[in-house]
């Protein structure tokens, strides 16, 4: 099984085909991995590998680590184009998500003012007050949305909570006004002798009403590019990407795809 890439609370920087040169904040264990998603092909691996035993890292030791980081990476005259809540999980689980991100902007205005502030979420926790808060305040409100139909979503992210459902995460993002980016992985395949294909009419079609309602600044589109925990899953390939972003596109919405 596909274990734990990210071994520490700040790794990096590394370079992501969609923000650049971004140092990443991994606010889950450094050792095990907790997510309210258990995603086919997160490249952390399922959640079965388990939380570790080293715990979240606390507030404190976050903004150490980072700093820590950056005046090294500062002194060293090294780029930084953004700094990525992203890693071992979901970053809205830390109990002082808020005050982390209080705590990296902070950072970011002493160290790299110039460097955007990104946060890689799956939108699970829109109903959380202080998570809310937490995203409002970041450069790139980056949420998930892989399909628009409970069923699929359900096949491809296989969210923890039973009562997951769409139009619920819908509505969460409606509350950002438009300052948010969705998120969405395009792919096919197979796993535990279900098909998979979100890239089907009823697919793209359910997808661009979402979109509508969520009016966000950017759709990001993209598709498989690491080793997967599924197998049988299938990148889908550029040029497709691209006439699905172009019908998109034609309905007034922006796309990006990488």
């Amino acid at each position: 099984m596909q274990t734990v890439l990210f071994t520490s609370t700040i790794f990096g920087p590394i370079h992501s085909r969609r923000l650049g040169t971004s140092l990443g904040v991994n606010l889950m264990p450094a050792d095990g991995k907790v997510c309210s998603f258990d995603c086919l092909y997160c490249e952390a691996g399922f959640n079965a590998q388990g939380h570790g035993t080293k715990g979240l890292p606390p507030r404190a030791e976050v903004a150490r680590l980072l700093e820590e980081k950056l005046a090294t990476m500062q002194s060293e005259g090294m780029q930084l184009d953004v700094i990525t809540f992203s890693g071992n999980g979901e970053p809205t689980l830390h109990p002082d998500f808020d005050g982390v991100v209080d705590d990296v902007l902070r950072l970011r205005d002493e160290y790299y003012p110039q460097a955007k502030v990104s946060v890689l979420s799956n939108a699970t926790r829109l109903h959380v007050a202080q998570v809310v808060d937490g995203l409002r305040k970041v450069d790139n409100n980056i949420l998930k949305l892989d399909s628009a139909i409970d069923a699929t979503v359900r096949v491809i992210d296989r969210p923890v909570a039973k009562g997951y459902s769409v139009a619920d995460v819908v509505n969460g993002m409606k509350q950002f006004d438009g300052q948010c980016i969705v998120q969405t992985m395009m792919l096919r395949g197979e796993y535990d002798g279900v098909s998979i294909d979100n890239t089907t009419d009823e697919e793209v079609d359910a997808l661009l009403k979402a979109y509508q309602e969520i009016a966000p600044r950017e759709v990001m589109l993209y598709s498989i590019d690491r080793k997967t925990p599924a197998e049988n899953l299938v990148k889908v390939q550029r040029d497709e990407l691209e006439r699905i972003a172009d019908r998109f596109r034609s309905a007034g919405i922006t796309v990006q795809v990488s």
